[in-house]
């Protein structure tokens, strides 16, 4: 039975029958953004504008508490009963989307507490054929519940006609329906996916209970704050950027004349330069086998000038620098600047819990991971703290060489962790085989050159590189130059180096072959199709990826645990902003600085729960007053 209520000690009594209860909230636009379609999805230009909930099958019951017509509960009481709600340890609160759910009772100092369960995120991780997850836009409410459950729900469309939300009549029985169906079904899907899991899938259940759903709550946290961006300083880079791209233009058609190169050095008339007029050799191609106008292109063309054409060589060197900072100016600043909120004056990104098949996350609108550093502008420098506030940044040191450790009980690995020793002084002298005491030597001349080939070969190797990446990897991101010979010697004198995690690596292969799938040590799976594929890429990317999943999977789950803890025990000061692969940055007031990173360092470090996990996990702190001057702590 679907119903309305106003009287709070009858919703009390309705909540009190079961201990897993699903919500959902409606919400509607303030005035000023009334003719803004998408308002009412935005906390800071938005209200609560009722909220439903349904304790068993076929039943549910609404709250309205700003309607603007018809009568409404007392807005502060029910929001007092949505407070308790949220913190009941005793009851499963269930929402379908909860980050959004979480962004809006966050808005009124409200922190959803576990335990919680987000269906969309359930629905995520079920399968959608025989060997294909669902994906986001397939796990709509509207999608999932006449697929699943038969029943068409009415949509908001057609129930409110061009209207708000808080423009119906909350006694009206289609508003009930529309308000009461969206709590009824979510809670219905809850148990129908959970009852899948039991059958299929039952780790999947585990993380969706103990994992996702927590950091569900955690994402609407960090979608609610934003990001702070110097405007000022962007408008100032923004000035030196174009006029550096108008000095690079000039230049290169000084060189090549009026042809067109585009914005980024991809236009067809600049190939068919390339390529056709100049006759240079296509080096690089793309997926559809044509010639291919990327950075690498264009470092590899460098590369062959520089014997073969000398006279083109500074032209590469020119391209090079051009798309460089034609990407800062329009992925960095105009693409930062117009996702600033009209609000808050901050960015606030979708942050894609499940947004990558490990268990990562991914970002848009804008993305704020990929902010590189190191370039000619700093572009990190453009998210900063409000004055009297600092920003805090907590990463996992080297979670992934230490989770490989564990898996594969490599016994020199083992020792470095718990010793405390340096990783990669130890795989220096393993890659260019020459003492500890020379790989671990600052002053000597090839130090940092051979510690960055170390680090790249080491983790090249950890995910079944070949030598011919190692080299396109090496050249790509240092700088370096190594020939194949060289990149297979480094390779092997790591597999003989630790020749436990090599044959570990080969192990999950070979299980992931015959099962099909891999899957971290708390069991969130990867299905891998194309592993036993004869098409020699197609199955080394499916190796690639069984041996990744093991490794960024299990780093990814416990990122996410410690996303739960901290949902548990957030301060109020402490506001959490980004995640960025297996980093934390939060805002936080000056004088708390030291207490919060104390705080959250805490609940990164607790011990792994799984058996027999026996690698110490540590968590750097570094703070500034800008996300590119982040300085760690000691």
């Amino acid at each position: 039975m679907y119903r309305a209520t106003t009287n709070l000690n009858e919703l009390r009594e309705y909540l009190a029958l079961a201990d897993i209860i699903s919500f959902d909230l409606e919400t509607a636009p303030y005035d000023p953004y009334r003719d803004d379609e998408r308002a009412a999805l935005d906390p800071r230009k938005s209200q609560i504008v009722g909220v439903s909930f349904s304790v068993s099958e076929g039943d549910a019951i609404y709250v309205p508490i700003a309607h603007r017509v018809g009568i409404n509960a007392d807005h502060v009481a029910v929001l007092n009963l949505l407070a308790e709600f949220a913190a009941e340890t005793g009851i499963t609160k269930v929402a379908h989307n909860l980050a959004f759910e979480s962004i809006f009772l966050y808005k009124h100092g409200i922190v959803l507490q576990p335990p919680c369960y987000d269906t969309i995120a359930a629905a995520q991780m079920t399968l959608k054929g025989n060997s294909t997850f669902r994906s986001l836009s397939d796990s709509g409410l509207k999608t999932l519940v006449p697929e699943l459950l038969g029943v068409e729900l009415p949509s908001f469309t057609d129930v409110t006609n061009g209207r708000h939300f808080d423009e119906l009549n909350p006694s009206d029985p289609e508003t009930i329906r529309y308000a009461c169906a969206d709590a009824d079904y979510t809670l219905q899907l809850c148990h129908l996916l959970n009852g899948w899991y039991d059958r299929y899938l039952p780790k999947h259940r585990y993380i969706i209970e103990q994992l996702e759903s927590p950091t569900a709550v955690y994402c609407g946290l960090m979608k609610f704050n934003g990001i702070l961006v110097d405007q000022a300083l962007m408008t100032a880079k923004a000035a030196e950027c174009e006029a550096q791209i108008s000095k690079l233009r000039d230049e290169i058609a000084f060189m090549i004349g009026d042809v067109n190169i585009g914005a980024n050095a991809s236009a067809s008339a600049f190939k068919q330069y390339l390529y056709k007029d100049l006759a240079l050799p296509v080096l690089k191609t793309t997926a559809k086998y044509q010639a291919a106008a990327d950075e690498e292109a264009f470092v590899l063309l460098k590369e062959w000038c520089h014997i073969n054409k000398p006279e083109l060589e500074p032209l590469f060197g020119l391209i090079l620098q051009y798309r460089a900072i034609g990407k800062v100016f329009s992925t960095y600043i105009e693409g930062y600047r117009k996702h600033i909120n009209s609000v808050t004056g901050r960015i606030h990104p979708q942050l894609l819990q499940l947004g990558a098949e490990s268990g990562r996350f991914a970002c848009r609108q804008p993305n704020v991971q990929n902010l590189v550093s190191g370039s000619e502008i700093n572009i990190r420098d453009f998210i900063v703290a409000p004055e009297g506030s600092c920003l805090i940044e907590l990463d996992y040191s080297q979670i992934e060489a230490r989770i490989a450790a564990y898996l594969s009980r490599e016994e020199q690995l083992l020792r470095i962790f718990r010793e405390g020793g340096d990783l990669h002084a130890m795989t220096t002298a393993s890659v260019f085989r020459i003492p500890l005491e020379e790989a671990s030597d600052k002053r000597n001349p090839e130090y940092k050159h051979r510690r960055t080939v170390a680090k790249t070969t080491f983790f090249g190797f950890l995910y079944g590189i070949y030598a011919k990446s190692l080299q396109r990897n090496l050249k790509l991101s240092a700088g370096i130059d190594v020939t194949l010979d060289q990149g297979n010697a480094f390779l092997d004198n790591l597999a003989n180096s630790y020749p436990t995690l090599a044959a570990w690596q080969r192990d999950v292969i070979n299980r992931a072959k015959a099962r099909g799938y891999a899957e971290t040590a708390l069991g969130r799976r990867r299905y891998l199709p194309l592993i036993c594929s004869t098409d020699f890429i197609k199955r080394g990317n499916a190796e690639r990826a069984a041996l990744n999943h093991g490794v960024q999977g299990l780093a990814a789950d416990l990122h996410k645990l410690a996303m739960g803890r901290l949902v548990c025990s957030l301060p109020p000061y402490l506001k959490p902003l980004f995640t960025v692969h297996d980093s934390f940055i939060f805002e936080c007031p000056d004088q708390m600085m030291h207490e919060a990173a104390a705080l959250v360092k805490g609940a990164m470090e607790i011990p792994v729960p799984i058996d027999g996990f026996d690698v110490p996990i540590v968590a750097d702190v570094s703070i500034g007053r800008s996300y590119g001057s982040l300085e760690e702590e000691g």
